[in-house]
C-alpha cells in the first residue's frame, strides 16, 4: 500500500480546528445554503479545505479534503469546491499563509454590490485597521478590491494575481458574492475576517446616514 503524501495526523489536527470554527461562522449566519469555503495549508505542497456542497454548520472529519496546490484533489474521491483555486493560489504565492476562509454574510455581500462599480471599497480613519497584520496605525487608508464575479475560476485566479502584485491585501471582494480573507494561521484569518465584517457594517451604516456617496 502507498503511503500517503502528506500527514494524515495532522490532516485531522486541521479538520477540528476548521469544523470548530467553521460552526461558529456559520450559527453567525455568515454560510447560508452550503455556501461558503474554508481550508488551512497542510504542508509545502497540501492544503486541507471543505468538501463542496456540505453544511458548514454540520461538518464532520469527512468533509475536510486534502488538494494540491493546482486545485485537484489527493488520496479521495470527494470534489472540492469550485473555487480552490482561489486558496491555493495563495498558498502557493506566499508560504507564510496559512489559512484561507470565504463567507458570504449579509454585510459583505451587500458591501460588495455597492462598491462594484468603484472596484474597492476604502477603509481609513478606523481603529480597528490595526486589526490586520502589518498596521500599525488608524492614520492610514485601505483599499478593499472588489473583482467581477464569474464562474471561470482561473480568469478569477489571474485577476488575484495581478492585484496581489500591486498592493498588499489581507482580503477581497467578490461582487453579488461574498469575502475572501487570510491570515498565517487560522486566528489571524479569523481576525482578518472579523475586522473586515465591522468595518464594511460601519461603511454601510454611514451610506444610510448620508455620510457615504
Amino acid at each position: 500500500m502507498n503511503a500517503l503524501p502528506y500527514d494524515p495526523v495532522r490532516l485531522q489536527q486541521l479538520a477540528q480546528e476548521i469544523i470548530a470554527n467553521v460552526r461558529e461562522l456559520a450559527q453567525a449566519g455568515w454560510t447560508p445554503a452550503t455556501s461558503s469555503n474554508f481550508s488551512e495549508r497542510l504542508d509545502d505542497r497540501h492544503a486541507a479545505i471543505t468538501v463542496s456542497g456540505r453544511d458548514k454548520g454540520r461538518l464532520t472529519a469527512d468533509d475536510i479534503m486534502v488538494v494540491d496546490f493546482d486545485g485537484k484533489g489527493v488520496a479521495t474521491e470527494h470534489r472540492p469546491s469550485a473555487e480552490t483555486l482561489l486558496h491555493t493560489q495563495l498558498y502557493r504565492r506566499f508560504p507564510e499563509i496559512g489559512c484561507v476562509l470565504h463567507t458570504h454574510s449579509p454585510v459583505q455581500t451587500i458591501a460588495s454590490r455597492l462598491y462594484a462599480g468603484a472596484g474597492h471599497l476604502r477603509l481609513e480613519g478606523y481603529e480597528l485597521q490595526k486589526a490586520f497584520h502589518g498596521n500599525s496605525t488608524h492614520d492610514d487608508s485601505m483599499d478593499v478590491p472588489v473583482l467581477a464575479n464569474t464562474q471561470d475560476m482561473h480568469t478569477l485566479a489571474a485577476q488575484v494575481d495581478a492585484l496581489l502584485d500591486r498592493q498588499k491585501l489581507w482580503g477581497y471582494l467578490i461582487d453579488g458574492h461574498g469575502l475572501y480573507a487570510w491570515g498565517r494561521d487560522m486566528a489571524e484569518a479569523r481576525r482578518h475576517l472579523e475586522a473586515f465584517e465591522f468595518l464594511f457594517h460601519c461603511e454601510l451604516e454611514l451610506r444610510k446616514l448620508g455620510c457615504r456617496g
